[in-house]
This record gives C-alpha cells, structure tokens and sequence, in this order.
C-alpha cells in the first residue's frame, strides 16, 4: 500500500510540475506556445486556460491527499 501511494504521489508531482509549467505567468507562460496568447490578448481568460485551472486544482487536492495518506501510513508502520 506504501508503494502505491509513493509511486502515485511521483506520478502526481510529475504532473503537477507540467500542468503549473502550461500555466500563463505574466511574462507569458508555456501556454501560449498552445494559442493561449491570442486568447488573452482578445480579453479575459479562455475556456482552455478555466480549465487547466480546474484541472491544477483537483491535481493539487489528489497531490495533498496522497501526502496525508502516505504520512499516515508510514507513521502507523514505523
């Protein structure tokens, strides 16, 4: 149970760091290499850039989620 919890916390960091990296910064981010620069110009945020927030935000919940689990565990075990 350790091992799946570690292997999907991984799993879940690595995507995580994609997901933070597509998001558009002020300077612009990887975002706009997908078109999401002529959204923004056009005003307010496009429905891709909504949704790569939601996406980040339930990513983040599992992320913190597998952290709480895996402390346990390991606190219960050692």
């Amino acid at each position: 149970m350790i091992l799946g919890f570690s292997i999907a916390l991984i799993v879940l960091s690595v995507l995580m760091a994609m997901l933070v990296l597509l998001h558009k910064g002020k300077g612009g981010g990887l975002s706009d290499m997908f078109g999401g620069g002529m959204a923004s110009s056009v005003g307010g945020s496009s429905v891709a850039e909504r949704n790569l927030d939601r996406i980040t935000i339930v990513l983040g919940v599992l992320w913190f989620a597998c952290v709480v689990v895996l402390g346990l565990l390991l606190k219960s075990n050692g």
